[in-house]
């Protein structure tokens, strides 16, 4: 599950474009920034959280793979 919330690359908010994205896992996710940053149906709550290994945003809900 966690692979699937895991997308290669330093990505930062100001550079977060809208469309499809492909997880590490393989999976596709939609990304939409009209109205605020979209993952699927989670939104963005707390963007640019920077890790060691990488940049987290924080999301309001868990995005199931599509099976």
């Amino acid at each position: 599950m966690l692979t699937h919330h895991v997308v290669p690359g330093k990505v930062l908010a100001k550079d977060v474009q809208a469309g499809e994205v492909t997880t590490v896992q393989g999976g596709v996710l939609r990304v939409a920034t009209e109205g605020g940053v979209r993952i699927n149906d989670a939104k963005v709550v707390k963007p640019d959280v920077i890790a060691s290994n990488g940049v987290i945003h924080v999301i309001d809900t868990v995005v199931p793979p599509n099976l």
